[in-house]
């Protein structure tokens, strides 16, 4: 696995790519801005990019599009981005290019080494991995009204562990529930979202979109 990061913060950039090499992973490159970040990748091909939301020059969403851009020019890179605070806006916005090899996590997650690797893992294997404490923040603010009201709360739930990236088996077992019962509650999220089969369309990716966008 080959690991460009983007980070203006120099101890924690230095502290991921110290973390990711002592678990011999390859950190081909660093950068502490946008452009740098968007040349390094241009120049060693990185299976994965980890990025920061806010980089120099307005600390603002410069890393956001950074991180569209990047899988623009090179289609199938995944990418780990992180964020000091929930920006939903970011989420969205990220997924809304495709959910594959895509993941939004808090730094704090950083310090939980197993849970960061995992999500890493994930997303450089084409999943997805969304911050557990992304999704509840989130899923405190909906608005009375939206369409996650047609779900029930084991369907939020079910919902919720999708919206982190879990497959079928790993919600059923966090859930303690069955395979079966997690495919029945995913076909009734679909038809109360009213999303229906379509060619080119993932109803999972637009269901997580419908839940983070209703948020």
């Amino acid at each position: 696995m080959r690991i460009v990061i983007a980070e203006d913060d120099p101890l924690l950039r230095e502290g991921l790519a110290l973390l990711l090499r002592a678990e011999a992973l390859d950190v081909v490159a660093t950068a502490p801005d946008a452009d740098g970040f968007l040349d390094a990748v241009a120049a060693h091909e990185p299976d994965v990019a980890i990025v920061d939301v806010r980089m120099p020059p307005t600390h603002t969403d410069e890393g956001i599009r950074a991180a569209v851009e990047a899988r623009r020019r090179r289609p199938g890179l995944a990418v780990l981005v992180l964020s000091a605070y929930v920006e939903q806006a970011f989420a969205t916005d990220l997924l809304a290019h495709g959910s594959a090899r895509l993941g939004y996590l808090l730094k704090e997650r950083v310090g939980r080494v197993g849970e960061f690797l995992t999500a890493l893992h994930r997303v450089a294997d084409g999943g997805t991995a969304i911050d557990p404490e992304v999704v509840a923040q989130l899923l405190t603010r909906s608005r009375p009204g939206n369409p996650l009201d047609r779900l029930s709360p084991r369907e939020r739930d079910v919902l919720a562990l999708m919206a982190e990236g879990l497959g079928n088996s790993a919600i059923a077992e966090r859930l303690v529930v069955s395979g079966g019962a997690v495919h029945k509650h995913i076909r009734s999220i679909f038809a109360k979202l009213d999303l229906q089969p379509a060619d080119g369309t993932d109803r999972r990716v637009a269901a997580v979109l419908r839940y983070l966008e209703s948020a």
